[in-house]
């Protein structure tokens, strides 16, 4: 349910859309709606969104904004990023509060997963 002043959804580039679902049903398993050829929307990623073709990506390096996940067991989740066809661009390391990983989706977009602490 919409709030006021709360982010209620996110879009982000891609440049190629049909990878993109592919890559995010797979590792993460988001449920995907197209709207036309150009935009498609997902579900399922705790925070709804849609991607929209572009050559432009976001990526850090550019000054995007990061997108993180959390992960209960950042191993594993690295393996599916891996085996739906994303690429790591930074592999895991300690930062002030946790581990993370930041991947590229085949769209070229950068994402990056976190995880607590390991004890």
């Amino acid at each position: 349910m919409p709030q006021h002043g709360k982010i209620d959804y996110v879009e982000l580039p891609s440049r190629d859309l049909a990878a993109t679902k592919r890559f995010f049903a797979q590792a993460f398993g988001w449920e995907f709606a197209d709207y036309g050829s150009e935009y498609v929307a997902f579900s399922g990623a705790g925070l709804d969104g849609g991607f929209h073709a572009s050559e432009q990506v976001a990526r850090t390096d550019t000054g995007s904004a990061l997108v993180v996940f959390y992960s209960d067991a950042l191993e594993d989740t690295l393996a599916k990023v891996i085996a739906a066809g994303g690429e790591v661009v930074k592999p895991v390391f300690d930062f002030p509060g946790g581990r993370r990983f930041h991947f590229t989706e085949p769209g070229g977009s950068e994402f990056a997963v976190w995880a607590e602490p390991t004890t």
